[in-house]
């Protein structure tokens, strides 16, 4: 099993849209690995010395490595994969699509209109993800020391909100930080009304370099 490898950048390449390969050159050796688009994109200058944790499979007796920026993130991808029906792909797009601690947050959470953002994942496959892995992560967080905030609208109420948020054009990322955010700082009540939610997100989302695009039409109401 190889752990990790350690070596210098000699490319990165877009197979397609889903698809990207880091090309690694260790000990006069180039080993192609499969890796998310986020560390594509920390991937910048080839000859720079990088660690790269891995993920070995074969696939119709192809042998295929993955690479990740953490083991935290090469072991959610693993329990990812356990999950009935997801491939590697799907579960690259999650980790592309969230960062590692809304990625767990949300299927903890079983906060399945967040996960659907991936691209090719569904809402029955987003219920599949969390059922089968919430205990799971659950017990993984506690042994690895993970935390995961809990911070967020009662689950009757998050989906209205989510879903206007994601209308007024705000990333994932944007409103899964911004929900936690009224909830732990500024101590809305999980059950506070929709528009109370809506309208706090969008005032710390429009104090924030992300959250400046002059989309103040929901909260001038």
């Amino acid at each position: 099993m190889i752990s990790y490898l350690k070596g210098m950048v000699a490319g990165v390449q877009a197979i397609s849209s889903n698809r990207v390969i880091l090309t690694l050159e260790v000990n006069a050796l180039g080993y192609d690995l499969q890796i998310p688009q986020r560390l594509a994109n920390q991937l910048t200058t080839t000859g720079d010395v990088v660690q790269i944790f891995t993920h070995y499979q074969i696939r119709e007796e192809v042998p295929l490595l993955y690479g990740f920026s953490s083991p935290a993130e090469r072991d959610l991808f693993r329990h990812l994969l356990s999950v009935t029906g997801i491939g590697a792909a799907l579960a690259i797009a999650l980790l592309d699509t969230l960062e590692l601690p809304e990625l767990v947050q949300a299927i903890i959470a079983a906060n399945t209109q967040i996960l659907i953002q991936a691209p090719g994942v569904g809402k029955k496959t987003a219920e599949r993800i969390c059922l089968e892995l919430k205990s799971k992560l659950i017990e993984w967080c506690k042994s690895a020391g993970f935390f995961v905030a809990t911070g967020g609208p009662a689950p009757g109420i998050l989906e209205e909100v989510q879903m206007t948020l994601f209308a007024l054009g705000y990333t994932v990322h944007e409103v899964s930080h911004a929900l936690h955010v009224v909830s732990e700082n500024i101590g809305l009540p999980k059950d506070a009304y929709v528009e109370d939610w809506i309208k706090q997100a969008i005032t710390h989302l429009s104090s924030t370099e992300a959250g400046v695009r002059n989309r103040n039409t929901y909260s001038s109401e």
